[in-house]
């Protein structure tokens, strides 16, 4: 029997609790209470919130919330002083019965849910790539009359730390470099050995494309929630440690013009017991009808689902062409220019799976995770078909060929228009609910709209001498 929290405050003689949840844009918040504090009935009655004063949650009048502990998602926090235990929780309204709408992790639990009910003895199982920037330092300013940022990378290989490069650099010296031009390798080890600590299972690390310190950290697969908690998580530690290296680390998509963004690419398939839905034992198609029923879902969901997946300005920035990631909706075997990609290595009953390329990790991935999960089983259940793969790069495609595949959209508000059309899919089996989608789309026109109101340093530079 799996040990609970309340073992292993005793076990490990924990002398605080760390009650962890997140907000809707998917932001960590905690509370601390003293060990002897946290009890049976702690942990039954709750610990006070005020939602009214949590991004997306509450209004004032109403904003009374209990975080109820998950008491089988714990680990020793690796940052603290004094030996503490982190819990994960579900956050409740006051005298509620279930879990609070507008809490993400409970839409995750409630897409598992959902996939147990109309599949019947099917899991999902998850994978998820990390990539993102580590910088000696950023400054960021942003003041009426004072407005800007500077970025410093010594990685980059300018005496000053400056990260541009010259336009004939090749951008793919990046990719897998060893020491000494891959000065991280020491630190993503500490970052995995932490990773693992807190049970995240860890598949690889390396250096990837970026010459400015872009690297990435592959996890392992895992049920929809277990990964939800895990990338949340291994977010929090990585900025972390990072900082306590002296570091900057930033899962921004494009934080650098003209070099890689960072993407947080999902491998997905739906599993009956140790084998995968999506292997075709005929061999006569790259996936079985199910994986390709389910492949059509998140073909024709794409557009909406960007603005769940990809729900920054700054996301549009990466999904343009010349870089390996997608612009458009279409999927293929071994290409990374789509948005689907069925790895060809992955060629067993047991691991036959679909990568899905568009997501960054500016998303709440609890509703990520959700959100494609009710795309491709609204595939399924339609039975939608995706055509054939694409077999060639989607960047040397005559242009009339080019202009049939579907476009991904090219900003945010675009993304929450397309959202707004099509989101009936979401509600199937109350795993979003209309107020969850109605505040998700609030927040994020305004945060469009800020941007949208401000002079850009660049506009200076067009337009100062006009």
């Amino acid at each position: 029997m799996k040990s609970t929290a309340l073992d292993a405050v005793k076990k490990h003689s924990i002398q605080f609790v760390d009650l962890m949840y997140a907000d809707l844009l998917g932001g960590w918040h905690h509370v601390t209470v003293p060990a002897e504090r946290f009890t049976p009935s702690l942990c039954e009655k709750g610990v006070g919130v005020d939602g009214s004063s949590v991004t997306g949650f509450r209004k004032v009048k109403s904003g009374d919330m209990v975080i109820i502990p998950d008491l089988n998602s714990h680990f020793l926090h690796p940052f603290t002083d004094r030996p503490t235990l982190c819990v994960l929780g579900d956050l409740l309204d006051v005298g509620a019965k279930e879990g609070f709408s507008r809490d993400a992790r409970f839409v995750a639990r409630k897409a598992a849910a959902a996939l147990a009910r109309v599949r019947k003895g099917e899991h999902s199982l998850w994978l998820p790539e990390l990539e993102f920037y580590l910088f000696d330092s950023v400054e960021v300013y942003g003041r009426p009359g004072h407005s800007g940022y500077r970025i410093l990378s010594r990685e980059a290989g300018a005496a000053d730390g400056d990260p541009r490069v010259p336009e004939n650099d090749n951008r793919r010296r990046g990719y897998h470099a060893a020491c000494p031009e891959d000065r991280f390798e020491n630190l993503r080890a500490d970052m995995c050995a932490t990773l693992a600590g807190m049970g995240i299972p860890v598949k690889y690390h390396h250096h990837e494309v970026g010459p400015a310190g872009q690297v990435e950290i592959e996890l392992n697969f895992m049920p929809l929630v277990k990964a939800g908690d895990s990338v949340a998580l291994s977010k929090w530690a990585i900025r972390n440690l990072a900082d306590r290296n002296g570091l900057v680390a930033t899962f921004m998509p494009k934080p650098l013009y003209g070099e890689a963004g960072s993407g947080m690419h999902f491998h997905q398939f739906l599993a009956k017991g140790s084998l995968s839905s999506f292997y075709d034992p005929t061999g006569k198609a790259p996936l079985s009808k199910v994986g390709l029923h389910y492949v059509g879902g998140l073909l024709e969901h794409g557009k909406a689902l960007c603005a769940i997946a990809n729900p920054s300005t700054n996301s549009y920035k990466r999904l343009v062409p010349g870089f390996e990631a997608p612009v458009r909706l279409a999927y293929s075997v071994g290409n990374r220019t789509a948005a689907i990609r069925v790895p060809g290595y992955a060629n067993t009953p047991e691991n036959v799976r679909v990568e899905y390329r568009p997501p960054d990790a500016t998303c709440n991935v609890y509703l990520t995770l959700a959100a494609m999960l009710m795309a491709g089983l609204d595939g399924i259940r339609r039975k939608l078909d995706p055509g054939k793969p694409l077999s060639r790069d989607l960047f040397h495609l005559p242009p009339a060929e080019l202009e049939a595949i579907p476009a991904l959209p090219g900003t945010l508000n675009w993304a929450l228009d397309a959202l707004e059309r099509d989101h009936d899919f979401l509600l199937e089996g109350g795993v979003f609910t209309e107020d969850l989608l109605d505040a998700w789309v609030t927040l994020k026109r305004a945060e469009a709209r800020d941007l949208a109101e401000r002079p850009h340093p660049r506009e200076f530079e067009l337009y100062l001498g006009t």
